[in-house]
């Protein structure tokens, strides 16, 4: 992504502290446009104008998809959770989470503006 130009910062667990919060700013101020984050990162973090969750893997626990997808949309805004479900296992668990939060989840039409 940074090859065609676009702001990434990203964060893991093994980051110290103080890495991770100058990268949390960076992100809060704009000054980068995207946050790739592990899961476990993801349940410390708080941005109120993220409008887009992505979800490369699912959770292992139904439970936990709650903590990802509600990172965004907060206070009334709009937001879209994608997630990327492949396997039998992925299709199984986002199954699971349906029926966890009895939810219909819908297919991603071709415009993420749609939603927003």
């Amino acid at each position: 992504m940074r090859e065609r130009d676009h702001t990434v910062s990203s964060t893991h667990r093994d980051m110290d502290q103080n890495t991770r919060d100058i990268i949390m700013r960076e992100f809060r101020s704009g000054s980068s446009r995207l946050l790739i984050t592990t899961d476990l990162v993801a349940r410390d973090i708080d941005i109120q104008q993220a409008s887009v969750v992505i979800n490369y893997d699912l959770p292992a626990q139904p439970e936990d998809y709650i903590d990802r997808v509600g990172r965004s949309g907060r206070f009334g805004r709009k937001s879209v959770a994608i997630n990327f479900v492949a396997t039998e296992n992925d299709w199984m668990m986002f199954g699971d989470i349906q029926n966890f939060y009895n939810v219909n989840i819908e297919e991603l039409h071709n415009n993420v503006a749609d939603y927003l």
